[in-house]
């Protein structure tokens, strides 16, 4: 979803959806098919110029940008092959530029699912595995754990089929790795057949729910709470699947229209605007959003559930930490606020993943709660971002590799056990770093 405008001499400017990044590449590429990708790539290889794919312009870091060729991948989309397996499951192989909406309703229509999605549908599927998106379940990983295979253009121009059983140390890094073993072409995901959830959301005190944390994460197929700061107030939303053969129980089409288009987004929206003309307003209107919050229970497909639209621009970083420590960063974090009065209209979200062993997960060897704190994108966040990441320190936090933080790859490193394996890995695949870029640099450091 980035955006463009007028640019220089190199080109025209592109900007990322939240407005936190910007770039004026020397070449915009839209390769109509994998032979023309390869070209671009050997192309850009052989005159030493630095290449990205840019997905969506979700990220709200540096993930995408380029001085050299931006690289669109919307013509390498839908779905290529369907592979019912003996579990029925399927193996599913998709463009990489496949939009998650659009896949969604691919899968939807050949009565399959993602087992589990975050809530935010405008990615591509190769910039949301490769920024290591997640949704939340306390016994689930996250879309990257989804993945069985991917097609790559390596910096050389060779199109490999990596798996775990084919290369699979080249595997572990295109599936997530910021785009750095090559450009994924295709990548193929284990499905499931479709299911419904019924979503329970219900009003709780903030002190309740921090008690009962572990209970609700472990009781439930996929828990998250939203928290308005400078509240006692917290939304607790719990999604679980339901038998095939019992009765749907929709939200009703008025109350799905007042509750996620007219509060969450256009009452919110004014209260945005209120909040960034009038800072010391938020206490009292982040008290009547949280009085205002109700509970309400249906029935729906997953992806309709797990889906939210956010029409309202913000800012965001997000942290993975040792779940056992989220109750303590909440407390932490709720007395920052209350101590500083830092205004922050926008809730705070968590949610939760289970272990896993991808090298450059941030749920790599632990269950993990992730705590998101987001801005408005016209109120200033700096201070409140590095007070959380000051917070998150403390407990060995991760940050999201798609949103804003301040770790290099240094102090990434010590909480990264297979980051060197990464890096082995990008420098055997893309000696010269022709899918390098500042960011990468920062957070994965220089080629070895």
């Amino acid at each position: 979803m980035g955006a463009r405008g007028p640019g220089g001499a190199g080109g025209p400017t592109w900007r990322n959806w939240a407005r936190t990044q910007s770039a004026t590449p020397l070449r915009v590429a839209r390769p109509r098919d994998l032979e023309a990708l390869v070209q671009e790539v050997t192309t850009a290889t052989a005159a030493g110029r630095r290449l990205r794919a840019v997905g969506s312009g979700h990220s709200f870091t540096g993930a995408a940008v380029t001085d050299g060729v931006q690289l669109h991948l919307d013509a390498l989309t839908g779905v290529e092959r369907v592979a019912p397996r003996p579990d029925g499951n399927a193996h599913v192989t998709v463009g990489a530029g496949t939009r998650l909406a659009d896949l969604n309703a691919a899968l939807a229509a050949r009565g399959l699912a993602m087992r589990n999605l975050g809530d935010i549908d405008r990615q591509t599927v190769a910039g949301a595995i490769s920024t290591g998106t997640h949704g939340t379940g306390a016994r689930l990983g996250g879309l990257a754990t989804q993945v069985v295979g991917c097609r790559v253009v390596t910096a050389a121009g060779d199109v490999v089929e990596v798996s775990p059983g084919h290369d699979p140390e080249l595997f572990e890094l295109a599936r997530l790795g910021l785009g750095t073993a090559g450009v994924l072409a295709a990548v193929t995901l284990e499905v499931v057949p479709a299911f419904r959830l019924r979503a329970r959301e219900a009003p709780m005190p903030l002190a309740e729910l921090l008690t009962r944390m572990d209970e609700l994460a472990d009781a439930n197929d996929h828990f998250e709470l939203f928290w308005f700061p400078h509240t006692d107030r917290a939304l607790a939303k719990c999604n679980n699947r339901v038998a095939d053969d019992e009765a749907d129980q929709p939200l009703p089409l008025l109350r799905h229209l007042v509750d996620d288009e007219v509060l969450s987004n256009g009452v919110f929206a004014v209260t945005n605007r209120l909040a960034a003309a009038y800072p010391r307003a938020v206490p009292p209107l982040n008290a009547v959003a949280g009085r205002a919050l109700a509970g309400r229970t249906y029935t729906a497909g997953s992806a309709d559930v797990f889906v939210a639209r956010r029409r309202v621009r913000f800012r965001e970083m997000e942290y993975a930490v040792p779940r056992e420590h989220v109750p303590d960063v909440l407390r932490a974090v709720d007395r920052w606020l209350r101590t500083t009065r830092e205004p922050v209209p926008f809730p705070l979200e968590v949610r939760f993943a289970a272990p896993d062993d991808l090298w450059l997960s941030t749920a790599h060897g632990r269950a993990t709660g992730y705590v998101a704190v987001h801005q408005y994108h016209r109120m200033p966040h700096r201070r409140y971002f590095d007070a959380v990441e000051r917070i998150m320190a403390e407990v060995d936090g991760r940050p999201h590799w798609g949103k804003l933080h301040g770790l290099d790859h240094v102090r990434l490193a010590a909480l990264y056990p297979r980051l060197a394996d990464a890096n082995r890995v990008r420098a055997r695949v893309d000696p010269t770093g022709t899918f390098r870029n500042d960011y990468v640099d920062r957070v994965l450091g220089p080629l070895p």
